[in-house]
């Protein structure tokens, strides 16, 4: 995690060396955002095994197969292999593709050391480099833009707000001390923030867990899950169970003993007793229903971390969101038109009047828009042309 304060940023517009970014990087640590631990085969495996209700099946098995009993026992076991795999399988599945949509939102930078431009992986950027900000470029770690034009930036993922926002550039490279995302002439490009307009250069100030979005990140890997209802009543009911039997289990076992007198026997026969009492397909039946749950929602392309979050998001009854990219699409779209002393729904232009407009728009943006406004335009020319955006600016 970088360090914020205690530092004079260097006018030297070389950046930082190579030797000393290094050497940042391997004292402060990676410009990476905090995460859960990444869960391996061994890991996934073990947290499986922990569930109460597969240990029952298990602890049944091996108590049948002591008892001689082999059908009984390759019956449990049987199910208990099936349930740890379905739920072995799926979990890591998980983990796999979400290694990979972690890397490909990774941000690439370019920034500016021993004097020439590199563009390097976004977590290799270090405290006190340089780096080149232009429209389309996702900001990769807190910074104080130095030298700018026209910079606007859309901080939607820090704040919810699409509207972009204006930057003012600092010669001084000094980050300002109360700061927070959101708001016009700030000298502060934040992590995660996305360059819809102008270009310049900033200085880092801040890397990985010290910046704003990694602040967030933070606050919530230091919260306590909470284990969905249906785990905790399935626990609840072995306990339940498992106590009953045992006291059945020694009841039948003094009863037997002391008035038949072959301890042996009586052993045997309690102990088949206390396990014909078990729920034993309690966990097979829960583990396969959550696991066709987290297939189906896979289906519409939502991944399941634990296949236990299945039955909290089916348990749902109340969902609290905000408004910007949650309810709404957190980008803008052309809501009326305006020709002389005529207003029209911006829905249904279909005249020439409009296709004049739209393509008035067009050529005011960039070919390829960045900004949501310049979107805007170009989605209005491709709804009047039938996708004529391309040849409005040809």
């Amino acid at each position: 995690m970088a360090v914020t304060e205690g530092w004079t940023p260097s006018p030297n517009q070389n950046g930082l060396a190579e030797t000393e970014a290094q050497r940042r990087l391997r004292e402060e640590g990676f410009n990476d955002l905090p995460r859960q631990k990444k869960r391996g085969a061994a890991r996934i495996l073990i947290e499986v095994l922990k569930e109460p209700m597969l240990l029952l099946l298990i602890a049944g098995g091996l108590v049948y197969l002591a008892i001689g009993d082999l059908t009984e026992a390759l019956m449990l076991l049987a199910f208990a292999n099936i349930s740890v795999l379905i739920t072995f399988i799926q979990e890591s599945r998980t983990e796999r593709a979400l290694d990979a949509l972690r890397d490909l939102a990774s941000p690439r930078a370019l920034v500016i050391r021993d004097g020439r431009r590199k563009r390097i992986p976004g977590r290799e950027v270090a405290r006190g480099d340089l780096i080149v900000l232009g429209e389309g470029n996702r900001v990769p770690a807190d910074c104080v833009i130095i030298e700018g034009h026209d910079i606007s930036a859309d901080e939607s993922l820090l704040t919810g707000e699409a509207v972009p926002v204006t930057k003012r550039p600092d010669p001084s490279g000094q980050p300002p001390n109360h700061r927070r995302p959101g708001g016009d002439d700030q000298p502060i490009a934040y992590s995660g923030a996305l360059i819809v307009r102008g270009t310049g250069l900033a200085l880092v100030f801040a890397t990985g867990a010290a910046t704003e979005i990694g602040k967030i990140g933070r606050s919530l890997a230091e919260l306590a899950a909470e284990p969905p209802r249906l785990q905790v009543e399935m626990r609840r009911v072995v306990r339940a169970f498992g106590l009953i039997a045992l006291l059945v289990c020694g009841a039948g076992l003094i009863l037997q003993g002391t008035l038949r007198g072959d301890w042996a026997a009586a052993t045997l026969q309690s102990i088949a007793l206390g396990m014909a009492m078990l729920p034993e397909e309690f966990p097979v039946v829960l583990t396969v229903f959550l696991a066709m749950g987290a297939w189906r929602i896979s289906k519409a392309r939502v991944l399941t971390r634990k296949a236990a979050a299945i039955e909290s998001l089916g348990a749902a009854t109340v969902l609290c969101t905000d408004k910007t990219g949650t309810l709404t699409e957190n980008r803008m779209k052309v809501a009326e038109l305006r020709s002389r002393a005529q207003i029209f729904d911006g829905m249904a232009a279909d005249e020439a009047s409009h296709a004049d407009i739209a393509r008035f728009g067009v050529l005011a943006s960039a070919r390829t828009p960045v900004d949501p406004m310049e979107k805007a335009f170009h989605d209005l020319a491709d709804d009047v042309g039938g996708g004529a955006a391309q040849s409005f600016e040809d």
